[in-house]
């Protein structure tokens, strides 16, 4: 038997009390439910603390969850989260980041609450190919924000809350000025399809109250250079790991918790840290006894949980300008688009078109043939000296049964407290993830800040549960950087 089966006694011979009953662990036991960056990171802390039988489950045949740097083009390219949003000290990852001596490239600078590019960079093009001056984009880009501003004032005037995409409606109503036509109206859904792509949803649903109320850290946005999988790597060093264990069923009775995986075998803890993605929570695809209370179920309920899909194209020769952004402006937001360079930004000849919300889920109706024929119709269009790609990657996080999206945003109608509630443990089941940031939902750092705090949760619940365990507090490798060393940053 593997050594490590004698914490995890995953082949059940009786009932759950007799179980427990006869394992009697001396030191205190967690499980890990998801092996994104916020499991990873609750796993590390505990494993850095007092804690020797912290086990993680991980459904996929790989670690990072939403976080996916591929390296089939021979270069890595992320196709799940790419950005550190805050390019601080402050920001919770910085010290690790700075440690492995990773490199970002600022695509913005501070205040950016919309976007994770300046528009200093790029060129736009009509779905007939033709390119938009650059001057209409500046101009439509100045009554956007003016369009913005004016959305402050409907909310203000009601109580209620609505859709951003309504409120846009009521301001152009009472401001016929602010309307545009032709590809100036082109233009201006453009940027609200950038805006969407922030959330991962469609404007009519996202809610005006919160929209811009994010705690935004300093520094702007950066693009992870070298991907995001050394950073998952490293804080996955020595746990213990297992891949392919998709956990079906959560039962918690007499202090402890008893995982049930798809194959039927079964582990007991003192505790579980649950960090599975906001969709597969939504979808109930795991069981638990006794079930949730209503208002954990609530919030997972009021919660918001979007979707946003890349197609990567790789080609043998760079035939674009040397820009970060190709964008598509189109007559609806939902039609227009844009190609992130890499080229620019790596030195790697890839462009990565990126899909959000409805649109997102519609390209997951395609194979990926079609996927990359598609936006390559749009690509030769713009460029029409364009050559095929050598290999192209489609993602699929609204359709993968592991993550069911891709990040959170804020519903209309969001209750104020339920970010804490859905954070809320239950019992000796404690919550991680984006989702359940109360500052910084959908981020990765967010995800990494709420593992680390579920952890602390947790290690507080089971010492005082368990009693007389001088558990040491959480000693991470990263307080070995100092933070005057600053983090690695360019832009070509």
């Amino acid at each position: 038997m593997d050594p490590k089966d004698s914490f995890s006694n995953n082949l059940m011979d009786g009932t759950l009390f007799s179980h427990i009953e006869r394992q009697q662990p001396s030191l205190p036991s967690v499980i890990v439910i998801g092996g994104g960056i916020s499991g990873i990171a609750a796993a590390r802390a505990l494993s850095n603390a007092s804690f020797k039988q912290v086990l993680l489950l991980e459904s996929r045949d790989r670690l990072g969850g939403r976080i996916h740097t591929d390296y089939s083009f021979g270069c890595p390219v992320d196709m799940g989260a790419s950005w550190l949003h805050g390019v601080c000290n402050e920001n919770s990852l910085a010290p690790l980041i700075r440690c492995l001596g990773l490199t970002l490239y600022r695509t913005s600078g501070d205040n950016s609450v919309l976007y994770d590019h300046d528009l200093e960079s790029y060129v736009l093009f009509d779905m007939d190919g033709r390119q938009v001056s650059q001057q209409l984009v500046i101009e439509i880009g100045e009554k956007f924000k003016r369009i913005l501003e004016e959305t402050e004032k409907v909310r203000d005037e009601h109580s209620e809350d609505m859709s951003v995409h309504q409120a846009i409606s009521i301001v152009l109503d009472r401001h016929p000025d602010l309307r545009q036509e032709g590809l100036a109206h082109e233009v201006l859904q453009w940027y609200i399809c950038r805006m969407e792509a922030w959330f991962a949803a469609d404007a009519d649903m996202i809610s005006l109250k919160a929209w811009d109320q994010e705690q935004l850290l300093s520094g702007g946005h950066g693009l992870m250079k070298q991907g995001y999988y050394p950073v998952i790597k490293a804080l996955a060093e020595d746990i213990d790991i297992r891949l392919n264990h998709r956990v079906t069923r959560i039962a918690n009775w007499f202090s402890k918790v008893m995982l049930t995986v798809e194959d039927g075998r079964c582990f007991v803890a003192d505790a579980a840290i649950i960090t599975v993605p906001l969709g597969v929570l939504k979808a109930n695809l795991i069981e638990f006894e006794p079930k949730l209370p209503q208002w954990k179920v609530d919030a997972i309920s009021d919660i918001g949980f979007g979707s946003e899909n890349k197609i990567a194209l790789h080609f043998d020769t760079v035939f674009w300008p040397n820009v970060e952004l190709l964008g598509v402006v189109a007559p609806s937001s939902y039609a227009c688009g844009y190609f992130l360079n890499l080229h620019k930004a790596t030195g790697h000849p890839v462009l990565v078109y990126m899909a959000a919300g409805r649109f997102a889920y519609d390209i997951e109706k395609l194979s990926d043939e079609a996927a990359a024929n598609f936006v390559m119709v749009q690509l030769k269009k713009m460029l029409p000296n364009a050559t095929d790609p050598v290999q192209y990657l489609v993602s699929r996080w609204g359709t993968d049964p592991n993550s069911l999206g891709s990040y959170s945003y804020d519903l209309v109608g969001k209750p104020a407290d339920v970010y804490e509630r859905l954070q809320a443990p239950v019992g000796n089941l404690f919550f991680g993830g984006e989702a359940v940031s109360l500052d910084h939902s959908g981020s990765v750092h967010g995800a990494y800040t709420a593992g680390v705090m579920a952890a602390e949760d947790c290690r507080r619940y089971v010492s005082k549960q368990l009693g007389n365990l001088e558990l040491l507090h959480f000693v991470t490798r990263d307080e070995i950087v100092e933070a005057t060393v600053p983090l690695q940053i360019s832009r070509m």
